[in-house]
């Protein structure tokens, strides 16, 4: 009797939104069977029997909300029968209404267990289920306000959807909210967005921040890129961008310089072998940061190649959990948007994050002291001062500088 719970299909994911169901009540599943379609914070995946059966409960509609590890619905083997009502929360339930095809308990009466609060077991433990303990860490709530409806007082997840402002986490306010009038509109955090919101936070209030910035002569880079697409396109290729030069050159760049290919670990720095590169893709609600694998090992065109195909899938929420995670270097480029430069915050647990601004054509003083147009490109570091020193960070940038300026150097 295998019931479907909510999985965790990344590592930033602690709820999910059920946006269609492949299976209705009473439908066959079999294993491998495509059940329904959820979306996490980063994209829409598809949810996969791993048992057989006949799909007889659903407890989470199209368009609802479930934690992860919450039960989805209930799935009946073949020669088995149905529990006593073990809804979604984990308890039984006295059998009532059905709604798309779940079984809604009776409301509690006056003076049950559901009107007390959980009652405490020795050595002052508050009583609770597993799902609900681990739902109260991943918002930071203290189960000892909250009110059990299970029972003998025993707290459960749907106990927690309504916890009181007494068990949430203080908020600090440094400015007051200005209230909503007329006309404003309230727009509610989608996943993604609220995964953004804790994982940003965490970042600027955690890892010790610093900066660094420099501007180089990208008029090589703009001539050879030129040169390159002539011929591509002539051969019915694909063209390169600036971006893909700026990307081979980060990878190569953190080759020469292996301490920004880190991250702190508590007790050690953990300087990794390969650089699987993030790049930070605009989507609508929000900021993904699909990974280029190994990328020291690929060539200027098959970089090109794997980041357009991956921006493409991120903006349409095709990718797989292992190909938005495990980066440990992020390049942000805000250059096609007119931003000339900017800071962008760490991408955690990584040290360094490029903020990469657009060519701009202006006058330059040359090598020969002469006023002249030249192309120039503002490239922001920012870095965790736990893992690089600043001296370190200079180092990566003086390399990148090089190759930039010197773009040939990347096709060899």
């Amino acid at each position: 009797m295998p019931y479907i719970e909510m999985p965790k299909l990344s590592d930033t994911m602690t709820e999910g939104t059920v946006v269609k169901w492949r299976k209705g009540v009473g439908d066959p599943v079999d294993v491998g069977d495509v059940i329904a379609e959820i979306e996490t914070d980063k994209a829409v995946m598809e949810l996969e029997a791993f048992d057989e059966g006949i799909l007889k409960e659903i407890y989470v509609a199209e368009g609802g909300k479930a934690q992860t590890g919450q039960k989805l619905a209930f799935l009946l083997g073949a020669d088995e029968d149905m529990p006593q009502k073990d809804g979604p929360s984990g308890r039984r339930e006295k059998s009532g209404a059905t709604v798309a095809g779940r079984s809604l308990a009776a409301p509690p009466k006056a003076g049950t267990v559901a009107s007390r609060t959980a009652a405490a077991v020795p050595g002052d433990r508050v009583k609770a289920s597993p799902l609900a303990r681990k739902i109260a860490g991943a918002k930071g709530l203290s189960l000892s306000s909250i009110q059990g409806s299970g029972p003998g007082g025993r707290i459960v997840a749907r106990d927690l959807e309504s916890a009181p402002e007494a068990a949430r986490p203080a908020r600090p306010i440094l400015v007051p909210e200005t209230p909503a009038g007329q006309g404003d509109r309230r727009i509610p955090l989608s996943s993604m967005r609220k995964i953004i919101a804790e994982r940003l936070l965490a970042s600027k209030t955690q890892i010790p921040h610093f900066y660094l910035n420099i501007e180089l002569d990208a008029g090589e880079l703009v001539r050879l890129r030129t040169q390159l697409n002539v011929h591509l396109e002539q051969a019915g290729q694909g063209k390169l961008t600036i971006n893909d030069f700026i990307l081979k050159a980060a990878v190569a760049a953190a080759t020469k310089v292996p301490r920004v290919n880190a991250s702190f670990a508590g007790d050690a720095v953990i300087e990794y072998a390969d650089v699987h590169l993030s790049v930070a893709v605009a989507v609508e609600d929000g900021l993904v940061t699909p990974v280029i694998r190994r990328a020291q090992t690929k060539s200027l065109r098959e970089i090109s190649g794997a980041v357009k195909n991956l921006a493409a899938r991120a903006r349409t929420k095709k990718l797989k959990p292992e190909e938005y995670q495990g980066g440990t270097l992020t390049v942000s480029n805000l250059g096609s948007y007119g931003i000339k430069s900017f800071s962008a915050v760490i991408n955690p647990p990584q040290a360094v994050i490029l903020s990469i601004g657009a060519i701009v054509k202006q006058p330059v003083v040359n090598a020969l002291d002469q006023i002249a147009p030249g192309h120039r490109l503002a490239i922001g570091l920012s870095a965790d001062h736990r893992v690089v020193d600043g001296a370190v960070g200079a180092q990566y940038l003086a390399e990148l500088r090089g190759l930039l300026e010197n773009p040939t150097w990347m096709l060899l």
